[in-house]
């Protein structure tokens, strides 16, 4: 049976990685990009647990058989339609007696598969360690009131070449209280911090990244403090832009694409309570509440920005103790042209082909 540990899998030009857990220890945290395999259902695992708590090993093993063997067939058919993609990695939670399993009856059908060292949790294990090394040692923070279209511009920026970290992406949530609509419920912490890692590996190389200006929570996901200390000392860019624009491009992001959702009005009401708690103007109070039952979406938002992000973010601004440049666009794509000029003047190149 063929072995790999973690530093090695992360050497793999191109691996099929093959997470072999039940369904709801996937879901808590997985490798990224790993294809979810499972020998046992969320059920199974746990009639089996319950069995070798009160039985012993000897029969639980028995029973993990009798659940296992209908399966085979079907699961070594999936494994196998991946081998042509790349090289076959295959995991367990430490790398024990399911991957051990899966490997060995992928050997008998002639598919071979490396078995990961330690499994999930020796990789959680060693990208904890490596990332807070891994974070450049200077930071371009992207600032600028909820709406300029701070993310946008980074994507845009990335496509011209420079080192980006999408934060709000890796967190599947965009930092605000509505941050997940569209986005199911945003990823747990171990999540984030395997995608951090994919993204800091991305920008191996590069001296310096970009980066938007968030809180050190994003959803349910809590950024490293050395990440955070490195932004808070970086240079940093403010996006100005008009509230009409701010006001389209959050309509455009939040409403159009889902207002006919079934649970779009229901998301934003739980929403709208949590912001009226924080607000102490009764009338402006009221007028949320009335523009939230008329559905009017884009006045709602209005009084949003004008009446609770702006101020807020205002005061987050504080916390970043390096120089400010301004940077005054009419949409995202304005804002990305002036910001590449800017970072050109201050000599900060894109780097074309980072980790290659």
């Amino acid at each position: 049976m063929k072995e790999i540990t973690v530093e090695d899998l992360l050497n793999l030009s191109n691996p099929i990685i093959i997470d072999v857990r039940s369904p709801i220890e996937f879901n808590d945290g997985a490798i990224a990009g790993a294809i979810n395999v499972p020998l046992f259902s969320n059920e199974e695992r746990q009639e089996i647990g319950t069995i070798y708590k009160h039985e012993g090993q000897a029969a639980a093993k028995w029973r993990a058989m009798e659940l296992v063997s209908p399966k085979l067939p079907r699961m070594l058919n999936e494994i196998k339609s991946y081998s042509e993609k790349g090289e076959l990695v295959v995991y367990c939670w430490r790398g024990g007696m399911r991957s051990k399993a899966v490997a060995t009856f992928l050997e008998f059908a002639g598919i071979y598969a490396w078995r990961l060292i330690g499994g999930y949790k020796a990789h959680r294990h060693f990208i904890l360690e490596k990332i807070p090394a891994m974070v450049p040692n200077q930071a371009v923070v992207i600032h600028g009131m909820t709406g300029v279209g701070k993310t946008e511009v980074l994507k845009q920026l990335k496509k011209r070449g420079y080192p980006i970290l999408d934060l709000e992406e890796m967190a599947a949530h965009r930092g605000s209280i509505f941050g997940t609509i569209g986005l199911n419920e945003g990823n747990n912490q171990k999540t984030f911090d395997s995608l951090l890692f994919d993204g800091l590996r991305d920008i191996q190389g590069a001296d310096y990244f970009l980066v938007e200006a968030e809180s050190k929570r994003i959803g349910k996901a809590v950024q490293p403090e050395e990440l955070m200390d490195i932004k808070f000392k970086g240079l940093n860019i403010y996006i100005h832009s008009p509230l009409e624009q701010r006001v389209k491009h959050l309509v455009s992001e939040y409403v159009l694409p889902y207002k006919q959702e079934p649970w779009f009005h229901e998301k934003i009401s739980l929403g709208i309570e949590k912001v009226i708690k924080r607000v102490k103007d009764i009338e402006i109070k009221n007028t949320l509440l009335k523009y939230l039952e008329e559905r009017n979406y884009r006045d709602m938002i209005s009084i949003l920005l004008e009446h609770y992000y702006d101020p807020r973010y205002t005061h987050a601004r504080q916390d970043y103790i390096g120089d400010f440049y301004d940077i005054f666009a009419e949409d995202p794509s304005d804002a990305a042209e002036k910001i590449a000029l800017k970072l050109e003047e201050l000599s900060f190149s894109p780097v074309i082909s980072v980790n290659s």
